[in-house]
This record gives C-alpha cells, sequence and structure tokens, in this order.
C-alpha cells in the first residue's frame, strides 16, 4: 500500500509541474493566508514530499494538514523555483480520498459532505452552487438575508437579472436533461463516479466506527463537528 502512494503521487500530472526542485525558501509559507491561521506549513509539505519519506507522506494523507489549504494559489506566484504546494496539495488530498486516508482526519471526513453537496449538485443541477440547494439551516454564515432571498427567490431572482428555472440563457436558467446527460458522461468516463463511490464506501465504513450507516445525520455530524484544535 505504501509503494502504491508514491506511485500515485508520481503518475499525477500535477505532481510533475507542482514539485520541481523546492529548497526551502519557505517564501510560499510567508504568503500563505491559511497558514496565518491554521497549523499549516506548505513549506514542509513540500520538503516531506520530496524526500520520498513514505511513512512521513503516509502521516500528511492521514492528518489534518491537507485539507486547510484554501486553494488561493498564492504559492505559485511567488516561488522563486517555479513550484506550487497548492498543487501538490490536491494530488494528496486526490490520494487521501481514493485510497481511503481522509476519514482519519476531521477536516477530510468532511469530503462526504462536500461530495453529497457541491459533488452531487454538478450532476443533478449542472450547478456547483445554486440557491435552490443551498440550505440556510446548513450556512447560518450567510446570515438572515439568505433565508429571505430563498423564501421570495421566484420574485426577487428577475429583479437581479437572473432567468431562475427558465429554458433560456441567463443565470439560474435550467439546465437541460441532455445537457445533465452528457455531465454524467464525462463523470463517468473520467473516472469521477468511481472516485465518488470511493468517497461514500471509505466513509460507510467509518460510520461504523459512530455507530451510525453515513446516512444524512453522519453527514451533518461530520459536516458540523470542529474539535477547535485546527488553528494557531
Amino acid at each position: 500500500m505504501k509503494i502504491e502512494i508514491i506511485e500515485k503521487l508520481k503518475e499525477d500530472v500535477r505532481y510533475k509541474e507542482a514539485l520541481t526542485a523546492c529548497m526551502n525558501c519557505g517564501v510560499c509559507t510567508a504568503i500563505c493566508p491559511a497558514a496565518e491561521f491554521y497549523k499549516y506549513d506548505p513549506r514542509t509539505i513540500c520538503n516531506i514530499v520530496q524526500s520520498n519519506n513514505v511513512d512521513e507522506i503516509e502521516d500528511l494523507l492521514n492528518s489534518e494538514t491537507i485539507w486547510y489549504c484554501g486553494q488561493c494559489m498564492s504559492c505559485k506566484t511567488r516561488c522563486p523555483r517555479g513550484n506550487v504546494p497548492g498543487m501538490l496539495i490536491t494530488v494528496l488530498r486526490k490520494i487521501s480520498q481514493e485510497m481511503g486516508y481522509f476519514v482519519n482526519s476531521e477536516k477530510g471526513r468532511q469530503q462526504l459532505a462536500i461530495k453529497r453537496t457541491v459533488g452531487e449538485n454538478i450532476i443533478n443541477a449542472g450547478y456547483c452552487v445554486h440557491p435552490d440547494i443551498v440550505d440556510p439551516d446548513l450556512h447560518p454564515e450567510q446570515g438572515p438575508v439568505w433565508r429571505w432571498f430563498i423564501n421570495n427567490i421566484k420574485e426577487v431572482s428577475p429583479k437581479m437579472g437572473a432567468v431562475y428555472h427558465q429554458e433560456t440563457a441567463g443565470a439560474l436558467r435550467a439546465i437541460s436533461k441532455d445537457t445533465l446527460d452528457e455531465i454524467k458522461s464525462i463523470f463517468k468516463v473520467t473516472g469521477g463516479e468511481e472516485f465518488y463511490k470511493k468517497i461514500e464506501h471509505f466513509s460507510s465504513e467509518k460510520a461504523k466506527d459512530f455507530q451510525s450507516n453515513a446516512d444524512y445525520d453522519y453527514m451533518i455530524k461530520v459536516y458540523t463537528t470542529d474539535s477547535g484544535d485546527h488553528t494557531r
């Protein structure tokens, strides 16, 4: 299994483009917004991956660390060697999800919620985010205005230039069945469908530790759990 980790790393084209010759100058950490708040250091991650120390890389796949990156890619523009720690993080996350390591961390387990919301929204609605599926109860950070907007969306959206559920061009338009079928085909051909199944499978196995079956309640539990031990 450990050999497979290295193989998966090196076969990913993003790995080849993200890490060429890190000299550990630390510029990526200095510019990183996530490193300012979280227990996260992109320089250290580059160093570990570059070392090919499979035990330490496996620890990363099990850790909270790889889920702190906000993917802003500020690191890309500043690295004097052209490395992209943010992209390296995407590869580590993918391996963690494919091999089931993600269920061993609090932030990792939240991938189930991401899959069932943003991920399934793309397939079922044709949108990553759509007002119909952003539940105000799950997003209190949106404030009372969001709940008001949802409750009055049919009347308000035309005034904002949207074409809510209409079969024409524009924001919030209805996505045709042909387009949704094409999206599903793309997911199937590119491995996205299998990838989603793996997230469900490993989450279901982990849910047994919580005497659950990865149902909606379990998803909400992992989505809302916060140990408070993530920031500096």
